[in-house]
């Protein structure tokens, strides 16, 4: 895959290129209202919907310099995705810790009437259950509530996830999955976003005319000349909404791709997102044919201001700069619980 974002030219002016990789993500819109199925859903407000399209693949650095794939044809929420990727990554199933920060992506799901409307009426307002972040920091262990510490039970995943990539990077079994059949009735929304697999590769070096040296002289400059390692996420998620999720799901995942090579010293490479479900709201329809009426722009820098080989845990929104993020304006959409 080529690292090029195409040939967009600044503000969104006419020029741009259709190898811009945004592109990937409004032709599956557009692929969807034009071809999708109409299908009822689990939120009563109707889908067009497709099943396992051709998956989207991003660049996480251009010629070295990290880049965040925030899609650019309407503002996507960033504080959100950076506070609920944090949120999960210390474990927290709480919604109220997200809407104290002004994120409020949640409380629709711990609210009292959603809470009892799928059998969870003993638990507290905002206790969503073992979700994403119990199942990344505590897998397997006992859920209680959302006050109980769970320190040293279940399975650290993501901590194994990072022993894996620093001690033993060819492994083929680097997986991070939500996914737990036996948690699922426990949960307020099952996980949508469910599996990730880690993958890091050592590009072969190049010869002066630009082309890959062949693999039989690459193994004879030994292992002090390899290259640096660079970082690959492939994302599988069985539930795509279009609208509002995916260009979130895109942005929060190539962002924990980005904070992970951070802490293991490799170069972020790339994200591939392979979809079961994507569909379109049926309310959704009118804002996103807005959407695919304008051009992509440049996706932003990102830059890290934390130490690099620290830990995974303890990170902060301000250790975040996102550089040049120029999007056109947002679009209305509302979210279906």
């Amino acid at each position: 895959m080529s690292s090029s974002q195409g040939e967009a030219v600044p503000n969104g002016t006419s020029g741009v290129s259709r190898n811009h990789e945004e592109y990937q993500y409004l032709d599956l819109v557009r692929e969807i209202l034009d071809d999708g199925e109409h299908r009822p859903d689990r939120t009563g407000t109707g889908t067009y919907s497709v099943f396992a399209p051709r998956p989207l693949k991003f660049s996480l650095n251009k010629e070295g310099t990290p880049i965040l794939p925030l899609l650019t044809t309407k503002r996507v929420f960033t504080k959100a995705v950076i506070a609920e990727l944090l949120w999960f990554v210390e474990g927290n199933t709480s919604s109220l810790a997200l809407s104290e920060a002004g994120v409020k992506i949640w409380d629709g799901n711990g609210s009292r009437e959603f809470l009892d409307s799928v059998g969870l009426s003993h638990r507290e307002v905002g206790d969503l259950g073992p979700v994403y972040g119990f199942q990344w920091r505590h897998f397997g262990a006992e859920y209680v509530d959302a006050k109980t510490d769970y320190t040293g039970q279940g399975v650290d995943q993501l901590a194994e996830v990072i022993y894996k990539l620093k001690n033993n990077p060819y492994d083929r079994r680097i997986i991070l999955s939500a996914w737990n059949p036996r948690d699922l009735k426990k949960m307020a929304l099952p996980p949508c976003h469910m599996f990730a697999q880690f993958y890091v590769s050592y590009p072969r070096r190049k010869r002066p005319d630009g082309q890959a040296a062949p693999a039989e002289e690459a193994e004879k400059d030994g292992e002090e000349e390899k290259s640096q390692g660079h970082l690959h996420c492939q994302l599988y998620q069985r539930s795509c909404d279009m609208g509002l999720g995916v260009p979130f799901n895109i942005a929060s995942y190539a962002l924990l791709t980005h904070m992970i090579a951070h802490v293991c010293g490799l170069v972020p490479g790339s994200l591939t997102h392979v979809m079961g479900d994507a569909h379109v709201y049926l309310d959704h329809v009118e804002a996103l044919k807005t959407q695919l009426g304008r051009e992509p722009r440049d996706f932003p820098v990102l830059e890290i201001g934390r130490e690099k080989g620290r830990s995974i845990d303890g990170w902060k929104v301000e250790d975040f700069v996102i550089k040049g993020y120029e999007p056109h304006k947002s679009i209305a959409m509302k979210m279906s619980v």
